[in-house]
């Protein structure tokens, strides 16, 4: 028998001596995610029994790879069960990795390398760093490993590190590694903070102990000490650098681990503590007075939230995926055990969890930082110490301390408890930050804030003082929100506190919309947005009532989440909150009416036909007056801005201004004001100018050509270039004409062809097939039987086509008009729903409105959003002998809603409630089939 097979047979005795014991309160029994006992003996087993290097290799890592099979399977199913016992799992799992490291450690030293008597220089000691090194492994976590040596590497060492790699490969763990001596180290560390934050975690696992030792005491010594101000500062550049690439904590596909309010953000809060304070565990927080204890609870149950959350979104991958993205939202609930309740969906629960916790995470790191601030462990900003100013002069009561205001004395503050909202006006009033243990002060005493107070005259003087009289109140209304001060001074407020709004549309939860809204509000005061908003910006500078506006904007959506109609809630507890808040009877009306309407000018402008007299006529009758149409305008264009960064575009202000402009007139002008007759001889007029350089008689016959909704219908430029396009049309000719409509956003598309049955659905499908999004299209035949059809259309990104793009784009769509593409089949490789909007339910609502317009029935159809949707309806509508005048399309991430003014074949409206299910039900089929196929 070899020496190393003496070796291994001794181990036979106890072979599990090479196994890291498991620690307690695992996710389930230790034997049942490995046998130590067994699985030690097998690998010394098979070691011996092995003829050479490959023969033992292949037996081990076979074992293992068993091992980890059915240890993983016997974690998932635990935490299956237990779908929040987050800290056992990560415990189990990097238990289970110790155990397959510790065992390819041992077969590379005893079986495949034996060294009985290595010199000093051929030790070697293996340590698990960063997560792993902590102790938090996810399912799919990188092992990453220090392979230590005291001087510079050996051949021997070489070999081991090798072969353990190796083995571990093949086990397909996802391994990090380096080869070092404490020397380097020290180095590396002093050089680049990652690698100094892996080594702060670093964790022995086997080989030569007294490396160990003399590893943690140099680290100490020679790097980590007197390094503190220098470490904080560069781990939250990272931090912030990190939030500028992931995202603000609201983005609705939030990073569980890089975002902002995710797991690296309470990782790094206890680097900072464990490098400053040489704690261990954050209970050690409270004992050093850094933490209460409600903080530290919170602080674990935040963390507890994201790592399961986490967890659950590796196990549904079967790999590393850190994007909780919308399909993922779906899954991650229902493992969780969210259920639908209240109106809402368990997504939509699950996630306004996952956002309190979020802020809870932004919360903890604020107070541990203004604590080394106050010890002078963190430097302060660069440019307050290059800049350092006085601190500003506060009121009685108040003291600043390292530039955050304070409280001089506690009871003497807390005596009158309208000082908890006195302390925001202040911050507000002096641009100082709130200190943080004045924060913890408030949420130890909301209590105080009970109906006597909600009641008082004085609080509700203070608290829209705070709004209205010092510039942007977004920071002071944030941070009510986020200590609950407006949820308790207003706890109608509280249900859409974090709530996320299921859906593509919006980029915020309600809470935070309402603050982006009041924010937009006030950057429009400071005349911040002339040029972006001149309508507003005009409106808010002849004057407006800004309370009432205020008290609307704040409370427009806080009926969501409910069964009922957020609006017609909304504006239930508007009528309950507007007087304490302390408005006057008028103006307490006024703000029910614009909580209970705030989305009627959206709807008209995005869904309706603004050149159909009768929409402007219905709008303007609801307003009743100018007054109530400028408050109304200024808080869409607010909400529709505070629904994302991206929303709001000069398609959308094109429409509102417009909306805006002929309501005015009709308020102020009466019917005389929107004449269709009057409309159409000015349209008539503004051709004759524009066509000065045309013979009279062919000016004259372009004018007689055309009936009076053509005239109301189309802009000016759109007239002259019709003109064009008429000109020397023959047979079975298209003419195309493509030109960027910058002041909508848009590109406009104008056919000129014979008129046919079906004409807007060719035209649609032609477009659908070359990618172009339908915004707003509409179609016209001439007395002398030509279709004069008018498309704006945006790309896949909802932008204008460029210049360049849009001579092969004619050519295209000639191609698809001339039938060199069949569309019903070519649609069937456009026309797909991706996979991560497939989470998304939109029932599908149609209705038939014959009081909208005077000439034509609208059907208006709210349905989910796809490439071939407009081309489905419209080709159901023709099949059914339908004329379609205009379509309008409003779409709100995944949903859209196409509205389209129609009349039979005979020039009628559709009446009759049997003819209006035929087509309804007709319409539903097109979509069920469309949805299926573009579902795959």
């Amino acid at each position: 028998m070899t020496q190393h097979q003496e070796v291994l047979a001794t181990q036979a005795s106890n072979p599990a001596a090479f196994l890291p014991v498991p620690p307690d309160n695992l996710i389930c029994d230790a034997d049942l995610i490995v046998n130590r006992a067994q699985l030690g003996a097998a690998i010394v087993d098979a070691c011996l029994a092995a003829n050479n290097a490959k023969d033992t290799r292949k037996a081990v890592v076979e074992l293992l790879r068993e091992t980890q099979k059915n240890g993983r399977a016997a974690i998932a199913a635990a935490f299956e069960k237990d779908p929040f016992a987050a800290r056992p799992m990560t415990r189990a799992y990097t238990w289970l990795t110790d155990c397959l490291v510790n065992s390819a450690h041992f077969v590379s030293t005893h079986a495949l390398h034996p060294n009985a008597n290595p010199t000093e220089g051929e030790r070697i000691a293996l340590f698990a760093v960063g997560g792993y090194g902590r102790g938090e492994m996810a399912p799919q976590s990188d092992v990453d490993l220090l392979f230590l040596t005291p001087y510079k590497i050996t051949g021997w060492a070489e070999s081991v590190i090798e072969s353990m790699l190796y083995i571990l490969w093949d086990l397909r763990l996802k391994v990090g590694h380096s080869s070092r001596t404490v020397k380097d180290c020290i180095r590396l560390g002093g050089e680049d903070f990652t690698i100094r934050t892996a080594l702060l975690e670093q964790r022995f696992l086997a080989g030569y102990i007294s490396l160990s030792a003399q590893l943690t005491t140099r680290l100490e010594n020679e790097l980590f000490k007197g390094s503190e101000s220098e470490f904080i500062d560069a781990k939250l550049a990272e931090r912030d650098e990190r939030h500028k690439k992931q995202g603000q904590r609201y983005v609705v596909e939030p990073n569980v681990k890089e975002g902002k309010g995710g797991l690296r953000d309470l990782q790094s809060l206890f680097w900072i503590a464990k490098y400053v304070y040489h704690v261990n565990t954050t209970r050690e927080l409270v004992d050093l007075g850094l933490f209460h204890q409600d903080e530290f609870e919170l602080f674990e149950r935040a963390e507890n939230f994201l790592w399961a959350t986490r967890a659950h979104l590796h196990l549904i991958n079967n790999r590393p995926t850190e994007q909780l993205s919308f399909d993922m939202q779906v899954m991650v609930a229902e493992r969780l055990g969210y259920t639908d309740k209240d109106g809402r969906r368990a997504v939509e629960h699950f996630m306004q969890d996952y956002f309190r916790n979020a802020t809870a995470v932004g919360d903890l790191t604020r107070i541990l930082l203004t604590k080394l601030e106050d010890n002078h462990t963190k430097s302060a900003p660069l440019l307050e110490r290059i800049f350092r100013r006085r601190p500003p002069k506060v009121k009685a009561g108040y003291i600043v301390t390292n530039n955050r205001i304070s409280v001089a004395d506690e009871t003497e503050f807390l005596a009158d408890k309208l000082n908890i909202l006195r302390l925001f006006e202040e911050a507000l009033r002096t641009g100082v930050l709130i200190h943080p243990d004045t924060m913890r002060l408030l949420q130890a005493n909301l209590h105080l804030i009970d109906d006597d107070m909600r009641a008082d005259p004085r609080a509700a003087k203070i608290f829209l003082d705070t709004l209205l009289k010092h510039g942007n109140p977004e920071r002071a209304l944030r941070r009510m929100n986020e200590l609950g001060v407006l949820s308790a001074f207003i706890p109608e407020f509280e249900p859409i506190v974090a709530m996320m709004q299921f859906n593509m549309y919006h980029s915020y939860t309600v809470d935070e919309h309402t603050i982006q809204v009041i924010s937009t509000y006030t950057q429009i005061e400071r005349e911040d947005l002339i040029e972006e908003l001149p309508l507003s910006s005009e409106i808010l500078k002849r004057g407006i009532n800004r309370k009432v506006l205020m008290v609307a904007m704040l409370l427009h959506d806080i009926g969501k989440g409910r069964d009922t109609d957020h609006s017609i809630l909304g504006a239930k507890i508007a009528k309950k909150v507007a007087p304490r808040l302390g408005l006057n009877k008028e103006e307490c009306k006024t703000v029910e009416w614009l909580v209970r309407y705030h989305l009627l000018m959206s709807d008209v402008a995005q869904k309706r036909d603004l050149s159909d007299p009768r929409t402007i006529r219905d709008f303007a009758k609801a307003v009743t007056s100018v007054k109530k149409l400028d408050l109304l305008t200024v808080l869409t264009v607010c909400d529709i801005r505070g629904v994302g960064p991206d929303v709001w575009n000069n398609w959308k202000a094109t429409l509102i201004r417009n909306l805006y402009s002929l309501t005015r007139d009709a308020l102020e002008g009466g019917a005389e004001a929107i004449n269709t007759t009057q409309r159409t001889n000015e349209a008539k007029k503004s051709l004759r100018l524009r066509l000065k350089d045309w013979e009279s008689k062919l000016v004259k016959e372009e004018c007689a050509r055309h009936y009076d909704p053509y005239w109301q219908g189309l802009p000016a430029e759109a007239h002259v270039a019709f003109a064009k396009l008429l000109q020397n049309l023959d047979g079975d000719e298209v003419h195309i004409d493509l030109e960027p409509d910058e002041d909508r956003d848009a590109t406009r598309v104008l056919f000129a062809l014979e008129d046919h049955p079906g004409i807007f659905s060719r035209l649609s499908g032609a477009l659908a097939l070359v990618g172009a999004n339908v915004v707003d299209a509409r179609t016209y035949t001439s007395k002398d039987g030509y279709a004069t059809a008018a498309f704006w259309v945006q790309d896949a990104e909802g932008s204008p086509y460029e210049a360049s793009r849009l001579g092969r784009l004619s050519q295209m769509i000639r191609k698809t008009l001339m039938g060199e593409v069949v569309t019903t089949e070519a649609m069937k490789s456009r026309d797909v729903i991706k996979k991560r909007e497939r989470a998304f339910r939109v029932p599908t609502t149609i209705t038939f409105d014959n009081e909208g317009s005077d000439i034509y029935t609208i059907i208006e159809v709210d349905t989910r959003d796809r490439p071939g949707l407009l081309y489905d309806l419209a080709r159901s509508l023709a099949s059914s002998n339908i004329y379609v005048a205009s379509a309008v399309i409003a779409t709100y991430g995944e949903q859209v809603v196409d509205t389209f003014y129609v009349k039979d074949m005979f020039g009628l409206k559709f009446y009759t409630e049997s003819k209006q299910k035929t087509l309804e039900k007709r319409l539903r089929d097109a979509i069920a089939k469309g949805y299926e196929r573009a579902n795959g």
